[in-house]
C-alpha cells in the first residue's frame, strides 16, 4: 500500500491555472483608493511590474509559466502527496485522509510558489527592490528567498507581534539578504501615525500592507510584492491543486473534499482552484476553507468594497472583509490574521461554490499535535486548521459510517514556529472568539461605493 505518490520534475505544470473563466459571474471591478473609480493597468504601474498587472486582469484559462521560472521551481517541485494512514489508523475512521505537502520548500512552505515567479517579473522590469510585509514571516522569507534567486533587494515589513514571537523567521530572512522591519515602524508616514494613536501597537498585516505599499511608491527603484489576496497570486497557488490532481489519480482515488487553511486565500487557492474547475464541469466535490474563530473573515464579514490595507492606500476590492481597521488579536497562526480575504475566494463563497468555516486556536492545535505524533510533520500554526478541518471530516465519516475521501493542504511545516508549540504545551493558549460587536464597529467605517 503506498503511502506517498511522487511526480517527476517533467511533470511540474507548464501553465497555471486562472480561475475567472470558471467564476459564477464577471469579478466585480477593483477601484482607485483615491477617485473610488475603477483602476486600470497604468494605476498599478507604481506597485507591480507589467507582466505581473497583465496576469491580474488576465481572463485567460491558462498563463503559461516562464522556463526561468519553471526551472526555479524544480528546487522542490513537485511537492509529495501522502496518504495519513497513520492518522486514519488513530482515528478508526473509513475516510481515506490525502494531504499535499508544500513544507518541502525552501522556505518550508506554499509562499514560494508566488515568490519565484513575482521576483521573476521584477527583475525582467527592471525593478531593483522589493518591499514587502509578512505576518508569520513565510511570506517575508519566501519573498527573501526568491529576492536572492534573481538578484533583487528585499525589505519585509514583520508584523510585531510575529516578530518578536518567531525570532528565526527573521533570522531566515536576513539568511537570505533582507532587511526585516518590525511594523508598525516609525519609517514610514503609515507607521508613525498608528504608532501615535497606539505606541504599544502590535501590528496587523494591514498595517504592513500600508507601510510597505508606501515604501514602493515612493521609490522609483522599488516594488511591493504581496504574497496572498489578489488574482495573480492565487493563480501562480495552482501548482499544488495541478499536482495533487495528477497525484490522487496515481491513488486511484479523488477526493469527496478538498480543505484550505484561509488567512487571505493564497493556500486554500493552490488547492481548491483547480478542483472549481472540476466542480464547474459537473464534478461532486465539496470545497471547504477553514479560518481562525480569532479572525473570521468568510464566517462573520460582509461581502462588500473595502480597501486591502489599513492605511487606505491599497485598491478597494469587493471582498469578504471585517473592515480595514480590524485589529485581530495575536494569535500564533499569525499568516491567518487579514481583515480581508481574496475577492476571487470570496465570489466563489458567495455563490456557494466553496464552503467556510471556523474552528478555535485550541482545537486545532489538538489536531496539529495529533498530526506530529502520527504522521511524523510538525505542521505549522496555520496548516493546523487545515488539519482540524480534515479530523473533524474523517470523524463524521465514522459517526455515519460512511467512507469519504478527503485531500488537504498542509501548507508548511513548523520548525521555526516551535514557541507556539511550547506556549500551548505550557497551557498559555487560549481560544478567543471575535465579539460581534467589534466586528460591528470595524465594518461601520467601510469606504462609500457607488
Amino acid at each position: 500500500m503506498d503511502t506517498k505518490f511522487l511526480l517527476g520534475e517533467n511533470q511540474i505544470p507548464t501553465h497555471w491555472y486562472n480561475v475567472i473563466p470558471d467564476l459564477p459571474g464577471p469579478p466585480a471591478p477593483v477601484l482607485h483608493p483615491g477617485t473610488g473609480k475603477p483602476i486600470g493597468p497604468q494605476d498599478l504601474l507604481p506597485l507591480f511590474p507589467m507582466g505581473l498587472i497583465e496576469q491580474e486582469v488576465s481572463s485567460e484559462r491558462w498563463i503559461k509559466i516562464p522556463d526561468p521560472v519553471r526551472e526555479a521551481l524544480r528546487v522542490w517541485r513537485p511537492s509529495p502527496l501522502f496518504r495519513a494512514r497513520r492518522l486514519e489508523a488513530a482515528l478508526k475512521t473509513p475516510a481515506k485522509i490525502y494531504y499535499k505537502y508544500e513544507g518541502v520548500s525552501p522556505a518550508g512552505s506554499h509562499k514560494p510558489n508566488t515568490a519565484v515567479p513575482q521576483a521573476y517579473y521584477n527583475k525582467i522590469f527592471g525593478t531593483k527592490r522589493i518591499a514587502t510585509e509578512t505576518g508569520a514571516g513565510q511570506w517575508g522569507t519566501s519573498m527573501a528567498m526568491a529576492s536572492q534567486m534573481f538578484g533583487l533587494e528585499c525589505t519585509v515589513y514583520m508584523v510585531k507581534v510575529s516578530f518578536e514571537q518567531k525570532p528565526y523567521r527573521k533570522s531566515m530572512m536576513q539568511l537570505w539578504g533582507a532587511k526585516v522591519i518590525a511594523s508598525p515602524s516609525n519609517l514610514t508616514n503609515a507607521g508613525r501615525g498608528i504608532l501615535a494613536k497606539d505606541p504599544n501597537n502590535q501590528g496587523s498585516l494591514g498595517i504592513a500592507i500600508s507601510e510597505a505599499v508606501e515604501d514602493a511608491a515612493t521609490h522609483d527603484d522599488t516594488r511591493y510584492a504581496l504574497g496572498s489576496v489578489l488574482n495573480h497570486v492565487c493563480m501562480h497557488q495552482t501548482v499544488i491543486g495541478l499536482e495533487a490532481k495528477e497525484q490522487m489519480k496515481l491513488a486511484g482515488d479523488y477526493p469527496d473534499v478538498v480543505i484550505g487553511c484561509h488567512g487571505g486565500g493564497s493556500n486554500f487557492a493552490g488547492i481548491a482552484f483547480p478542483f472549481v474547475a472540476d466542480k464547474s464541469a459537473g464534478k461532486k466535490v465539496r470545497i471547504v476553507a477553514v479560518e481562525p474563530t480569532s479572525c473570521p473573515t468568510l464566517t462573520k464579514g460582509v461581502y462588500a468594497f473595502d480597501y486591502g490595507d489599513t492605511a487606505k492606500m491599497a485598491p478597494i476590492a469587493k471582498m469578504y472583509t471585517l473592515g480595514h481597521d480590524f485589529m485581530p488579536p495575536g494569535i500564533h497562526a499569525g499568516g491567518l490574521r487579514y481583515h480581508g480575504a481574496s475577492p476571487l475566494v470570496s465570489q466563489l463563497l458567495h455563490a456557494g461554490v466553496i464552503e467556510a468555516r471556523a474552528v478555535p486556536q485550541l482545537a486545532s492545535f489538538d489536531a496539529a499535535v495529533q498530526f506530529a505524533r502520527t504522521e511524523l510533520i510538525i505542521p505549522a500554526p496555520e496548516s493546523s486548521h487545515a488539519i482540524r478541518g480534515a479530523i473533524d471530516e474523517a470523524l463524521r465519516a465514522k459517526e455515519e459510517g460512511k467512507e469519504r475521501t478527503i485531500l488537504f493542504n498542509l501548507s508548511g511545516h513548523g520548525h521555526v514556529d516551535m514557541a507556539a508549540y511550547d506556549a500551548y504545551f505550557a497551557g498559555q493558549l487560549e481560544d478567543f472568539e471575535y465579539p460581534a460587536e467589534k466586528v460591528k464597529e470595524s465594518l461601520a467605517h467601510l469606504p462609500k461605493v457607488g
